[in-house]
């Protein structure tokens, strides 16, 4: 399904099924520039919040993993972050991030905009407790944490060897043709998984 496919009874869980998508989509090209640097390159010092693009992609997916764990009363919370570095290489955490996005593309494809106003609990550590939050909210916050990492690590990659990739051809239709063949590869991953 592309976004121009969303049936129109449920407009807005139908666009955070494409937010989900543009979501995997944008992680397909990232992580395929970053997976042609080496391990060294993958790991090395740089200016960024998280100091590496081994460290920000880890946090994205610790992130991502953190508030899906919330949305289907996983019960994990915030043991999710013991190991702040569970994928120090590249190969490793795609393949988990890749996994962890099909996770959240399936998620969102099965919401009905009604599903929306349900609340889940967010383990905010004993001194705040479980925070409650409807999934509407839930949803836009995971997607903007990864577009703002995302962006880091787009940063970063220009001072590597990867180019860094265009990741801002997924909603308009004009852009189609640029996006296919990975939508192609996403929806292949996603038989196979």
């Amino acid at each position: 399904m592309t976004p121009s496919d969303a049936p129109a009874t449920h407009l807005l869980s139908a666009h955070f099924a494409d937010m989900a998508r543009n979501n995997a989509w944008s992680n397909l090209r990232l992580y395929r520039a970053c997976l042609t640097l080496t391990d060294q390159a993958f790991a090395e010092h740089r200016v960024s919040f998280f100091p590496s693009l081994q460290l920000t992609l880890n946090h994205i997916l610790l992130v991502d993993r953190y508030y899906f764990d919330a949305l289907v009363d996983g019960g994990e919370g915030l043991t999710i972050f013991d190991n702040e570095l569970p994928y120090p290489r590249a190969a490793e955490l795609w393949g988990a991030q890749a996994r962890s996005d099909q996770q959240l593309l399936a998620f969102c494809e099965s919401l009905r905009d009604e599903d929306l106003h349900r609340e889940v609990g967010i383990d905010r550590g004993p001194a705040v407790g479980v925070q409650r939050e409807r999934i509407g909210n839930v949803l836009p916050h995971v997607f903007v944490h990864q577009i703002h990492h995302r962006g880091q690590v787009h940063a970063m990659l220009s001072g590597t060897t990867a180019a860094p990739p265009q990741l801002d051809e997924f909603f308009l239709a004009a852009d189609a043709p640029l996006r296919a063949a990975e939508l192609r590869d996403l929806n292949s991953m996603r038989e196979s998984a």
